[in-house]
């Protein structure tokens, strides 16, 4: 498997060289999103990695469908394939993305990436502020668009929960709730129908898979952490969020402590959308 973090040091050598020396050619790929402010693109234009293309999670990363489906179900292979090939993205890139709050939303396009069948994708670790934080320099404006790539993807290089799936294995196995605990125990739900948690899940904060400057614990502690959660080496772990972004992230961290992670896509925004499923409440899974 590719490396799935790369540094600040790391991704200006592989600039400056044309690639990483066991990768191909880079493209950097500026996945700014926000709840409260989805569209990134003000943002990028104020000052970005020199080279990066603008990804627009909402329109590009996700689907638009009924609330059924969650807020951000994934979207059809063919758009996400013709976005990749805007980007630039040839088969044997080396992909990497960033944003600029502690890889929670450009987590959502490794992992959409990997699960169509790219192998190398890579997270600056850090974000935009790592690039920044090093005195390293930004360009301003829309970028100049990449000629067109000819990537070609497929979706299921990675395993993923569907709906149907999700009770069962929250039964029979591990799954993780991403969100903020005050969501999880349903003390609020900002945006949702419904406040609480699939019953079975454990509470656990993905904001507390990086530390204070937005980097990843190394794999050692990310490990502990899922360990005492109750991870284990010979059964994969589920996770789910709010409506599939930060879940992303979730995974991320648990690929790098060792563990399979399945990622459930709806997540809660899809979950809380049909009234016939059960919904529970405060600390307790149950």
């Amino acid at each position: 498997m590719a490396e799935i973090l790369t540094t600040v040091d790391e991704l200006r050598a592989a600039t400056q060289a044309g690639g990483y020396a066991d990768g191909g050619p880079v493209r950097l790929l500026d996945v700014r999103w926000r709840l409260d402010r989805p569209d990134g693109r003000p943002e990028f234009e104020a000052g970005h990695i020199p080279g990066a293309v603008y990804v627009d999670l909402d329109h590009e990363l996700a689907e638009h469908g009924e609330p059924a489906d969650g807020r951000h179900p994934l979207p059809p292979v063919d758009t996400l394939q013709t976005a990749a090939r805007r980007w630039g993205i040839d088969p044997g890139d080396t992909v990497v993305v960033y944003d600029d709050l502690k890889n929670l939303s450009s987590a959502r396009a490794w992992w959409l990436l990997r699960y169509a069948g790219l192998e190398d994708v890579r997270i600056l670790d850090g974000s935009l502020r790592a690039w920044t934080g090093a005195g390293l320099p930004v360009e301003t404006g829309a970028g100049t668009p990449p000629a067109p790539g000819h990537v070609e993807l497929a979706y299921g290089a990675l395993p993923v929960l569907p709906l149907d799936d999700v009770a069962a294995f929250a039964e029979a196995d591990l799954l993780l709730d991403a969100r903020a605990a005050e969501r999880y125990r349903g003390d609020v739900e900002p945006i949702d129908p419904r406040a609480g948690h699939v019953p079975g899940a454990v509470s656990a904060p993905t904001t507390e898979n990086v530390d204070a400057a937005g980097r990843f614990l190394d794999p050692a502690a990310l490990r502990e952490r899922f360990a005492a959660l109750g991870a284990r080496d010979d059964a994969p772990v589920g996770v789910y969020c709010g409506s599939g972004v930060t879940a992303a992230h979730q995974a991320v961290a648990l690929t790098l402590a060792g563990y399979e992670a399945r990622v459930f896509p709806g997540s809660w925004s899809q979950w809380s959308n049909h009234p016939e499923l059960p919904v529970a409440t405060g600390d307790s899974p149950r």
